[in-house]
């Protein structure tokens, strides 16, 4: 909403205060200012002034050499305008004149010719090209035959103007109007509120005569007034009324159609106005529409309508869809002599409907949706007859044709000074309770302990008492309520275990070379069935579906963080970010019922997906393509900072890669999943070869303990010994690394696997693996004694178990 202070002025006095000052007031008592700006950027020296003679220049085709009446001086300016003639009044920046952009007239010589100033148009004034009038757009501006010459342009064109741009909440929509905010600043200053008083001489013809109104669609539509204004004539409305529109944002169009706009800003009531001689019948139907009947908009579309939409019609077809747009077929034109006004209240959600159906956000539109004032409505229809009369000539005929079914009563709220105080933690007395509903306009009732207030019907948000306590605390002042810190035993804050935790993984990962990615929680069918880590597929029962998705794509709860994962790579890598290293923590939600019935359970699980290139360095010529030990390593790093121990198994799952996935466990319990996946799946989603993890986070939380520790540094040198087995090739590296560090003894620090073999000298179902064994002792330095002993329970332990050989 765009708030013009010189058009608030009308209502209320706001003189003694500055524009900066007010939007803070605004700000404080709830209503947030967004924005202020000036309606143009200052201009000096520029006056109205008069066209004595307008001849063309001698050497140009396209430039006159006019003479101009300012008052004080006759100036002869050159000006190429298309649309300057003698006897008009114009916009002339003097010499010596700044113009926005700090642009300076000056004296000149145009083709041999002395010009002695501007002629200007609205747009070298400073106001925005896209509300100047249509008629001014593509010359000079022309005042009104009245305008005195002489006079400072700045005032006259609303120059000198203010604007507050308001970021609304949806219950505040009294604020949609210039009245309600003249409510709001008169509550804040504690000043009156001026109201317009809408009256007009009525013609002895009764509007009944020619037009009557008939609802069949009496919920959404409780109230409909047909006003009649005859012999209307079409022309540019007043030089304040396309001031103020201006100011808020509105391209003044013609009288009629600026009257309708005015009126729709000052009193948040939309209306609409029709060509009453492009009526086929005298009589105004409001009802659903028929099924696949159409109607064409003013904006030249044609709209296929069904019967969830509500349409006024000529009584046979549609002229207008309610409260969003009128009609082409009865479209006010310069040739509309009589026009039908109308007045209605329509219910928001068949608005909305019909808005967001069509994609026709409009100022109406947005009105009805939110509530207007239903005390306003025919109000409204009274203030525009009386513009009409004064602006267009029109006769208004006597009283409207009117359907009549609309709640005008005000809403109750009962408050207790005690009660207010009590949510507010403050001592404001009973006194000033009632002060401030004064302020607020607010009619009261006072009994015994209790006020009643009447909340009027222009703020449809006060329904309950803590409405109330809200309207007293923000005119009171928020910043006047006193603050106070938390008595009693409470600790102070900070982070929980499970936070300290998330944030150390996150950092980790980050600091690894992984983005945090954050995905749908909603995913498709489809995918819903992908990449289910085993322990997950064992407690799902079913998926969980929403009753009513927004789409097809995202219709049930993910079990996987894993598909919208790789959806999201996808999308970069068809973007060019070839190098993908993404993880999310996130959510997946688990039901053991065969038909969900209540709230599934939430398992955060800790998911990642890599692509491309891992390391790229062009100047060393290196480069490591994303492979299934990459992935490893970075979780096995995460595993020993949380000093967890993982066990390593390869496994088969749906839609992973059969040779290079592995299952993870810890103490025998699956978590989760590592590997590449199927090149089928990569082919769906169009990725090349990409590695995933998902494990149970919850479980890693669980399990963690917290406890600082730290090591010596050992102060003793180690020993590394080599050891190469022939085994057989189907025996897994990990499996014979566990018995060898059973077998080895404490002094055993690290076992590494750094040769694998298979091919000659070693028969066909054989392979051999070497290990490098690192011995250490903190107390002492090892003998060749005690590591040789240690070597031979290992050769012991890996020939019983594996049938392993040593490799010559």
């Amino acid at each position: 909403m765009l708030v013009s202070l010189n058009w608030l002025k009308q209502y209320v006095d706001i003189d003694g205060i500055s524009p900066e000052e007010l939007a803070e007031k605004i700000t404080k008592s709830g209503i947030e200012v967004d924005g202020m700006e000036r309606f143009a950027s200052p201009s000096t020296n520029v006056v109205v002034g008069y066209v004595e003679s307008c001849e063309k220049h001698p050497d140009a085709d396209k430039l006159n050499v006019c003479q101009v009446n300012t008052g004080e001086e006759t100036l002869q300016i050159i000006c190429g305008a298309p649309n300057v003639k003698q006897g008009q009044k114009v916009a002339v920046a003097k010499p010596g004149a700044v113009l926005p952009g700090n642009f300076k007239i000056k004296k000149v010589k145009l083709r041999g010719i002395e010009s002695n100033g501007m002629i200007c148009s609205l747009q070298e004034l400073g106001i925005d090209e896209k509300y100047v009038p249509k008629e001014s757009a593509d010359g000079i501006y022309v005042f009104h035959a009245d305008a005195e010459i002489g006079a400072d342009v700045t005032p006259l064109l609303n120059l000198d103007d203010y604007i507050l741009e308001l970021d609304l909440t949806p219950n505040r929509s009294d604020a949609l109007s210039m009245l309600g905010m003249a409510y709001e600043v008169a509550a804040i200053l504690d000043v009156p509120v001026k109201l317009p008083e809408p009256s007009y001489e009525e013609t002895v013809e009764k509007a009944t005569d020619l037009i009557s109104v008939k609802v069949e669609a009496k919920e959404e539509n409780p109230y409909y007034a047909a006003f009649v204004i005859k012999n209307v004539t079409i022309g540019p409305s007043p030089l304040w009324m396309r001031n103020y529109l201006m100011a808020s944002g509105i391209r003044p169009i013609n009288n009629v159609v600026d009257i309708t706009n005015y009126v729709l800003l000052e009193y948040g009531q939309p209306l609409h106005a029709f060509d009453l001689d492009k009526f086929s019948s005298d009589e105004v139907v409001v009802r659903k529409a028929k099924e696949n009947e159409t109607l064409v908009t003013l904006d030249g579309q044609e709209r296929k309508l069904n019967t969830e939409h509500l349409v006024i019609t000529d009584g046979k077809d549609p002229v207008a869809l309610a409260g969003v747009m009128g009609g082409q077929s009865t479209e006010v034109s310069e040739e509309t002599t009589n026009v039908l006004l109308e007045a209605a209240y329509f219910e928001g959600q068949i608005v909305r409907r019909a808005s967001k159906e069509f994609d026709l956000r409009s100022e109406s539109s947005t009105r009805f949706e939110k509530g207007v004032d239903p005390n306003r409505v025919r109000l409204a229809g009274e203030r525009a007859c009386q513009l009409l009369s004064e602006y267009a000539n029109g006769s208004v005929l006597a009283g409207n044709a009117e359907f009549d079914q609309l709640d005008k009563t005000e809403k109750t709220v009962t408050i207790e000074t005690s009660r207010i105080n009590n949510r507010l933690g403050t001592e404001i007395s009973e006194e000033e309770i009632i002060d401030i509903l004064r302020k607020l306009q607010f009619n009261y009732e006072k009994t015994d302990g209790e006020i009643i207030v009447h909340a009027p019907t222009r703020r449809q948000d006060i329904r309950i008492f803590e409405d109330m306590v809200e309207e007293v605390a923000r005119i009171y002042g928020y910043d006047h309520l006193p603050y106070t810190l938390p008595t009693g035993e409470g600790n102070a804050g900070g982070l929980t275990k499970e936070q300290e935790l998330k944030r150390y993984v996150k950092r980790f990962l980050e600091g690894a070379g992984l983005s945090e990615t954050v995905t749908y929680s909603l995913t498709s069918e489809a995918r819903s069935e992908q990449l289910i880590s085993p322990d997950v597929k064992n407690v799902a029962v079913s998926k969980v579906k929403l009753a009513m998705p927004m789409s097809e794509d995202h219709g049930v709860l993910r079990l996987s963080l894993l598909p919208e994962m790789l959806d999201s790579a996808s999308y970069n890598i068809a973007r060019k970010q070839t190098n993908i290293a993404m993880y999310e923590i996130g959510s997946v939600f688990i039901s053991n019922e065969e038909k969900v019935t209540k709230q599934p359970k939430e398992n955060l699980r800790l998911s990642g997906v890599l692509t491309g290139e891992w390391v790229t360095h062009p100047w060393q010529q290196e480069k490591k393509k994303v492979d299934f030990f990459v992935v490893k390593g970075i979780l096995d790093e995460l595993f020993e900072r949380l000093n967890v121990n993982v066990t390593y198994t390869a496994t088969k799952i749906e839609n992973m890669h059969p040779g290079r996935t592995a299952e993870l466990s810890i103490n025998n319990k699956v978590i989760g999943f590592a590997g590449q996946l199927h090149p089928l799946l990569e082919k769906e989603y169009d990725l090349n070869e990409t590695y995933v993890f998902d494990i149970d986070y919850d479980y890693l939380v669980d399990i963690h303990e917290n406890e600082p520790s730290f090591s010596d540094i050992p102060r003793y040198p180690g020993i590394t010994r080599d050891i190469a087995l022939v085994v057989e090739h189907t025996i897994q590296s990990g499996d014979i690394q566990r018995v060898i560090q059973n077998a080895g003894g404490d002094i055993l620090q690290s076992i590494r696997v750094f040769d694998v073999y298979q091919g000659e000298h070693l028969e066909e179902t054989k392979k051999s693996m070497a290990f490098s064994l690192f011995y250490q002792d903190p107390e002492h330095t090892l003998t060749d004694k005690e590591v040789e002993e240690s070597y031979e329970r290992i050769l012991e332990a890996v020939k019983n178990e594996f049938n392993a050989e040593l490799r010559s």
